[in-house]
């Protein structure tokens, strides 16, 4: 007997996560760690997320304030002109899920008018209201582990235990979720590969990452083009292909239901291989 389908309800899509899906990365910044620039514009955006979307990108996660360590803060004004357009010509164009990748309450407000069926917060929905526009929105929400602020978050991060944090800080979040209205259908985590941990905690959180998978909720993972890439490789951002398809296929096997990515058709290409492993060919 087929395991039943695990389904995410996005506004007024669901998606079925029974197989893996990829998520395509949409800086609409001057400054992300490794396409920031690229897509600043809305024509350049946009044509972006479509060919995305062509490749197989369930998802297009949209963002238009980085988070990389040390990157400068943008108020809402600057970050709803980036991108309130690419949202709403991407889903009128495109058939994808499109995510808005912010932690600011009016944002989120606004994207889930433009046509956003997902919020990804890095903070985990616990700035002011933010907590409240999620659960009014009617999209699905990424819940992402990060300690400390993207600004410093690569300090001198520590844990204890990082597996047994991470998990404690997501459940915590998901029952405040739960408890303000939100569905588990509507509810996915991320323990945040990158955002305050070094290459131990992130090689770490990647070997046991069944452990947070049987927690019961999808999980998504993000490790594209990341800087532990480059340190296991020596390469930049835009040479990191080869191992953020590795680490892809990697999550996708530990049971990760959401593969975020810079690279869209090759880390579906890779997807469409597990998930062949997976289900018996």
């Amino acid at each position: 007997m087929s395991a039943p389908p695990v389904l995410l309800r996005c506004a007024d899509k669901t998606l079925d996560l029974s197989r893996p899906l990829v998520m395509g990365v949409l800086n609409v910044t001057p400054d992300s760690f490794s396409d920031g620039g690229h897509f600043f514009s809305t024509q350049a955006a946009v044509e972006q997320g479509v060919r995305m979307a062509a490749e197989g990108a369930a998802f297009i996660d949209v963002g238009g304030e980085s988070t990389r360590p040390g990157a400068a803060a943008v108020d809402a004004g600057e970050e709803a002109r980036r991108v309130l357009p690419v949202i709403e010509r991407l889903r009128a164009l495109t058939s994808a899920v499109i995510s808005v990748d912010t932690s600011k309450a009016q944002i989120m407000r606004a994207a889930a008018s433009a046509g956003a069926g997902l919020i990804n917060d890095v903070r985990a929905l616990q700035e002011p209201e933010a907590l409240a526009a999620a659960v009014h929105s009617g999209c699905a929400v990424c819940l992402v582990h990060m300690q400390g602020e993207p600004r410093t978050m690569q300090l001198a991060p520590h844990y204890d235990d990082v597996v047994s944090e991470v998990r404690a800080l997501l459940a915590a979040r998901v029952r405040a979720c739960r408890d303000a209205g939100l569905s588990p259908d509507r509810i996915v985590v991320d323990p945040g590969f990158g955002f305050g941990k070094t290459l131990q905690h992130n090689l770490q959180l990647l070997r046991q990452l069944p452990q947070i998978v049987a927690d019961g909720l999808p999980v998504l993972a993000g490790l594209s083009r990341k800087s532990m890439l480059g340190t296991l490789t020596h390469r930049a951002p835009g040479e990191r292909l080869a191992g953020s398809v590795a680490l892809a296929v990697i999550a996708a096997l530990a049971g990760a239901r959401i593969i975020r990515a810079h690279d869209v058709a090759a880390t579906v290409d890779a997807l469409e291989v597990v998930t062949a492993l997976q289900s018996g060919g």
